[in-house]
């Protein structure tokens, strides 16, 4: 009986190689029941993540690879026919692909969810632009996937793949050109998440728009404005755009100037700037740069401060601009010294008649009052 020839080769070595091909067949269900059993021992925190992807792959179907191998095993004992020899291997590469195909499946959702782990907020939650992008992600990842399996197969089963890959080539640069703005902005969503110049809830300015980020899409990102409204902007203007990130500062510098009149005595303009430096050390939050008298205006003796504010935000700084402008008033009040406000020089002047009448003028000078002198005519 043993002599019996099946595809020219006998009982015994048909049972030789069923025994050869059940060895990696049983070998790949134990290792699936092991990775995707229950967990004696809890996996090291290194490891951990890892330790969650074996198990996601132990615990797909696997019955398509086991049976791949063990056809590959068998082809290595039995002597078959070229025609069928051709065909098994063909069968094994297919069955292998498609298990291929599942845990490349695993594969692409457990580095989208790792991706999407490390990029959380302050609050836990998930990223909404990371969310967005990760979708695209994984359609493009499983698009490839797809292509790459069906392509693998059509070449296994003899199909002359290279026509067709030039095919798709020409018929995909002929997409691309239709759709290049779409995908010119989703490729800028890509480079928006990936390099993040700006994310959800950060304060920016693009020209003369400025808003707060609330979702950063595949296509658009919107932003709500101060007065309300929502902008939508194209993920490809962003990108070519200057956009200053107010919720990135650090710090804010502040630059303000004021004036006094010029009757302002020398001694007291040296007192203003330990005054002014006295009442930017007395605001949290806050540090004196500099404090100087810089400039004979043109109706004002002008000071220049600049100091900054430890926070970015517009209502702090506001806070300790109030602050300090209430200092400032309280300190020129309690040194005798005005305010600058712009003025005009007038010079009225009239020649009398009557001999002997003066001529006679009166000015009006910078802090509004008028003084009377007589004397020669002035040219006005």
């Amino acid at each position: 009986m043993t002599d019996i020839q099946v595809l020219g080769n006998s009982l015994t070595m048909w049972g030789v190689a069923i025994g050869v091909a059940i060895v990696p067949m049983a070998t790949l269900t134990i290792a699936r029941r092991v990775l995707g059993g229950p967990k004696r021992r809890p996996a090291p925190p290194l490891d951990a993540e890892y330790h969650s992807l074996m198990t996601g792959l132990a615990r797909t179907w696997t019955t398509l690879g086991s049976l791949s191998l063990g056809i590959f095993a068998m082809l290595g004992v039995l002597d078959l026919p070229a025609k069928a020899q051709v065909w098994t291997w063909r069968v094994g590469v297919g069955l292998l692909a498609i298990q291929g195909l599942v845990w490349g499946r695993v594969l692409a959702d457990w580095l989208i969810r790792r991706y999407l782990d490390k990029h959380r907020l302050s609050d836990g939650q998930p990223d909404p632009a990371v969310q967005g992008v990760s979708s695209t992600l994984r359609w493009i990842s499983l698009f490839v996937l797809y292509a790459g399996v069906l392509l693998l197969a059509l070449d296994n089963m003899g199909v002359d793949v290279t026509a067709l890959v030039a095919g798709l080539g020409i018929g995909g640069i002929a997409v691309a050109l239709a759709l290049q703005n779409v995908l010119s902005d989703l490729f800028a969503s890509l480079s928006i998440t990936l390099d993040k110049p700006f994310v959800v809830g950060d304060f920016i300015v693009v020209g003369t728009e400025l808003g707060t980020i609330e979702r950063i899409g595949i296509k658009t990102t919107r932003v709500r404005s101060l007065s309300g409204e929502q902008l939508v902007f194209s993920n490809n203007d962003l990108l070519t755009a200057r956009i200053r990130n107010f919720k990135r500062m650090q710090e804010r510098r502040i630059v303000f100037q004021f004036g006094v009149t010029y009757q302002t005595t020398p001694e007291q303009l040296e007192a203003i700037t330990p005054m002014v430096r006295a009442a930017i050390a007395k605001v949290p939050g806050t540090r004196l740069d500099r404090c100087h008298f810089f400039r004979f205006g043109a109706f004002s003796l002008d000071f220049e401060v600049v100091y900054f504010v430890a926070s970015a935000e517009y209502n702090a700084y506001m806070d300790a601009q109030q602050a300090i402008n209430l200092a400032i008033a309280r300190g020129l009040a309690s040194m005798n010294v005005e305010f600058a406000y712009p003025t005009q020089t007038l010079f009225l002047r009239h020649d009398g008649n009557t001999p002997g009448d003066a001529q006679s003028e009166s000015r009006a000078t910078t802090d509004g009052s008028a003084q009377a002198f007589t004397g020669a005519r002035p040219t006005l």
